[in-house]
């Protein structure tokens, strides 16, 4: 870290892998550090790479770049920082319609002619957005990162990098599967308690007798006991090496 050239501030210049590593475990060892990246430093190195890439300082990048689903991402507001220091952007206009519960996200790059892209209510229940927590918390919200992100996507991918808005990687997590038809399931066969060894002992001369005089089987015995209890495998044995009497057989 030493061999660092200071510029404006607290920036710094990175002259090599070793020196960003450097600074990589130094951030993610602190507190200040997000939590998705404490402890992280490999994490932490790519995400400001990816950021020095788009023109962010390491503290800007670890603060605006989520991994979700193991795929970098933008935070919307920082997706509208990096398009507005665009050398070609010229304006934005964003709106929404309350009573048909619309975003719309205008954008205009140097050259081109106004971009506009709406999400609403209804295309958020068509993919399946709607009714999760944080659309259910905070719907106008999302419907307007929703809106920002595709417009942004579409007229500066170059400053962006491909990079699609953290709001709607949060969105493509994984849900749990639709099953189809209904599945019964069988319910788990309850824990039964080991056989008391005592209690064993004490009723065994009566399996004994019952099995000798043909009047239970050894698997009627064992099937009786396992109703409530379990065996051990030297009780299990014992009752199956009991004997049967020559009358019996």
């Amino acid at each position: 870290m030493s061999n660092m050239v200071s510029k404006t501030g607290f920036n710094v210049e990175v002259k090599s892998l070793e020196e960003a590593q450097q600074m990589a475990h130094i951030i993610t060892s602190t507190s200040i550090c997000p939590k998705d990246y404490i402890g992280k430093s490999g994490d932490a190195l790519v995400a400001m790479m990816l950021g020095s890439e788009m023109g962010l300082n390491p503290i800007q990048a670890l603060q605006n770049i989520a991994v979700i689903n193991g795929r970098p991402s933008l935070w919307g507001d920082a997706m509208l920082a990096l398009v507005q220091n665009h050398p070609a952007f010229v304006s934005i206009e964003e709106t929404f319609n309350p009573d048909t519960m619309t975003a719309s996200c205008t954008v205009v790059r140097k050259g081109g002619k106004p971009h506009t892209c709406t999400f609403s209510q209804e295309d958020a229940v068509l993919a399946g957005l709607w009714g999760r927590n944080t659309w259910k918390q905070y719907p106008k919200r999302m419907l307007q990162m929703r809106a920002r992100g595709f417009a942004l996507r579409d007229q500066f991918a170059d400053a962006l990098n491909g990079l699609i808005s953290a709001e709607e990687a949060r969105d493509s997590e994984p849900e749990p599967k639709n099953m189809g038809e209904a599945q019964i399931v069988e319910p788990e066969a309850p824990q039964l308690p080991l056989y008391e060894q005592s209690k064993f002992d004490e009723n065994f001369s009566k399996w004994e007798h019952l099995i000798q005089s043909g009047k239970k089987d050894h698997n009627g015995i064992i099937a009786s006991i396992e109703t409530k209890y379990a065996l051990s495998d030297e009780q299990m044995k014992k009752i199956n090496n009991i004997k049967l009497t020559e009358s019996a057989k």
